[in-house]
């Protein structure tokens, strides 16, 4: 029994936090610069000296930049707003659905809701024991590794935390692989044509990160094999969303797109297994510029397939690898 003037505490729980990269406010300037503010002083993100790079940042990206990402914003937002957040509130609530004792919410690293905002509210709310997800199938550092240092840095900003969790990557978890044959296998069979050829677009990362030990350009070609083994058909593999001008990952999606027909290949299917959720670099980047420059170089037929999302294999692929995760802690069977 506690006193009668004790503070009142909630009953102990465990929860499940979800966390994708961001997403700005809104799809106009302002709220795109305060976003790519945030997103592109994180070191772990852009690895150039700070006293170089903020000048950059400020005097010229923020300056250009937000107007031209507004427009591509603008071009995927839905009556939901964000796509990203859209989905990933859905899979958090099928995932509430169907661990009604546990507390799922969901989390950006860069914009709204916060990391740290989140994990309080859960702590607030009884959570005693949080597993922290960072929706990323392969590691990177410019991802799940600072989606974890947001929430450590605000457990340590906390004088009672809860434990803690983190999800590892998953890349080659049969899970992950079998949903995505599922899901790509699906997609596949309602089109009007046969695809030459199936392309895995990944996004890029600077070439520096591998040398630096990153096992991100592994997980990827990793990823890719076992799905191209499970659809019975090799995948072509291109890294696309390329910034600055370091060497990046190769080779770039735009320049593979652009490649393929003069090879024979008129008719592509592209996929992004590196995403969890679609969001501004798969509805725009992939699904209405890649299909253009794919067109453009003289390709018959395009198809973008749909991420996993909060479909039926993606969110029971979510609650076999979450779940697994909890073992101890919850029953999730």
């Amino acid at each position: 029994m506690t006193p009668a003037a004790h503070p009142p505490i909630p009953a102990p729980r465990v929860g499940v936090l979800l966390v994708n990269l961001g997403t700005p406010d809104a799809p106009d300037a302002a709220s795109v610069r305060r976003y790519l503010a945030e997103f592109l002083s994180d070191r772990r993100v852009v690895e150039i000296p700070q006293l170089i790079w903020q000048p950059i940042l400020r005097g010229v990206i923020l300056r250009t930049r937000p107007k031209k990402s507004a427009h591509a914003y603008g071009l995927v937002w839905t009556n939901e707003g964000s796509p990203l957040a859209a989905i990933t509130a859905r899979q958090a609530a099928a995932l509430q659905a169907a661990w009604p004792d546990l507390t799922v919410d969901w989390a950006m690293r860069y914009g709204n809701p916060a990391i740290g905002e989140r994990l309080q509210a859960m702590k607030d709310a009884g959570c005693e024991r949080i597993l922290i997800a960072p929706l990323y199938p392969q590691y990177c550092a410019a991802t799940t590794a600072t989606a974890n240092d947001a929430a450590f840095a605000a457990l340590a900003k906390m004088r009672w935390q809860p434990a803690v969790r983190t999800l590892p990557p998953y890349h080659d978890e049969s899970a992950y692989i079998g949903a995505l044959k599922e899901s790509v296998e699906a997609q596949l069979a309602a089109l009007d044509f046969a695809p030459d050829a199936i392309v895995a677009s990944f996004h890029g990362m600077p070439l520096r990160t591998l040398e630096l030990g990153d096992p991100y350009h592994c997980h990827c070609r990793k990823t890719a094999r076992l799905l191209g083994e499970a659809l019975g058909r090799e995948l072509v593999v291109a890294f696309q969303s390329r910034f600055g001008r370091a060497k990046w990952l190769e080779p770039a999606t735009d320049t593979t797109l652009a490649a393929l027909p003069g090879k024979g290949v008129k008719r592509v299917a592209l996929v992004a297994p590196g995403f969890s959720a679609d969001c501004l670099e798969t509805l725009e980047e992939l699904a209405i510029r890649g299909r253009e420059t794919f067109l453009a170089g003289g390709g018959e037929r395009f198809a973008y397939l749909s991420c996993l999302n909060d479909s039926a294999p993606g969110t029971e692929m979510l609650r076999n690898i979450i779940g697994s995760e909890l073992a101890g802690w919850a029953r999730t069977a």
